[in-house]
């Protein structure tokens, strides 16, 4: 029996799959860790996938 098989999603092109890096600011805290900022793809939305692209349509 043929199985049925969801679409694959793609690698975001703008992150490349990776979508959320953490940015050292340059600053510490009291304790002697670093202040950091979390920043996401706005492609993406921090998911690192796009939607699979839908079919062409073709008319007859």
């Amino acid at each position: 029996m043929p199985q049925h098989t969801p679409a694959p999603e793609q690698i975001c092109p703008d992150c490349d799959g990776f979508p959320v890096v953490t940015i050292t600011t340059g600053t510490r805290h009291p304790d002697g860790s670093r202040a950091t900022l979390k920043a996401t793809c706005p492609t993406c939305h921090g998911t690192g996938t796009t939607p699979a692209p839908r079919p062409a349509v073709t008319h007859v």
